[in-house]
């Protein structure tokens, strides 16, 4: 049993934007030592997300609309009472989201549905740079 961990860096816009990371994973698992096991894919921080989402125009503008009702961004929020940053609603829909993810790989390729990838969500007020965590475990 190996583990391969490594981390990559993001330029983000934040605002629920989205942003496909499927390469990114696909050629840290292609890289490494190992043939089959599982990926994980982490996002430090408590305003960000990683999941899966069929990438595409209308769900890339869909998911963030379906979380502005379940968390509104201009709702109050005791955070932003406390701290005066505005994005209360963006530690929210992070906790709801959960930081990262579990994907399975065979013969070093992600084993991800026909029209599923792997995005980071960056649901803060303000422009980041994300780094993520990709730890690959397998033989």
């Amino acid at each position: 049993m190996a583990v391969i961990t490594q981390k990559f860096s993001l330029e983000t816009q934040g605002k629920s934007q989205m942003i496909d990371i499927t390469s990114h994973v696909q050629g840290i698992v292609s890289s490494a030592n190992v043939s089959n096991g599982i990926v994980t894919v982490f996002v430090p921080g408590s305003t960000a997300s990683v999941t899966t989402i069929e990438y595409e125009p209308g769900l890339i503008k869909d998911f963030p609309r379906a979380l502005e009702k379940i968390a509104p961004s201009n709702a109050s929020y005791d955070h932003d009472m406390t701290w005066g940053d505005g994005n209360g609603h963006s530690h929210v829909r992070a906790s709801l989201m959960g930081p990262g993810i579990v994907v399975p790989f065979q013969d070093k390729r992600l084993m991800l549905g026909t029209w599923q990838q792997i995005v980071l969500l960056d649901f803060d007020v303000r422009p980041r740079n994300r780094q993520l965590v990709v730890q690959v475990m397998g033989e």
